[in-house]
């Protein structure tokens, strides 16, 4: 799983210990400048635009966190029946 820099501190442990999964962060160089775009930071962004083409998940209406999941689930199986009926 990737983070962003700013996750950087008990994450890595948490991730680790209590979800067994391993967490790399992705972090920009010091001698940055200006806009740079970040390794695979661009696969998570893209994902969040595909999941914003839903209305309900953009307007975050939901109340509890079962529901919301639920809707993103929904989202995201639109995305890949549309990929799959297009490739036919």
């Amino acid at each position: 799983m990737w983070a962003d820099g700013g996750y950087a501190g008990r994450l890595v442990g948490l991730a680790r210990d209590a979800l067994r999964i391993a967490l790399t962060v992705v972090k920009r160089s010091d001698d940055t400048t200006g806009f740079v775009v970040l390794p695979k930071r661009w696969l998570v962004e893209r994902t969040f635009a595909w999941l914003m083409r839903s209305r309900r998940p953009a307007r975050d209406y939901e109340a509890r966190t079962d529901s919301a999941e639920a809707m993103i689930r929904w989202s995201m199986s639109m995305v890949m029946s549309r990929r799959l009926a297009r490739w036919h």
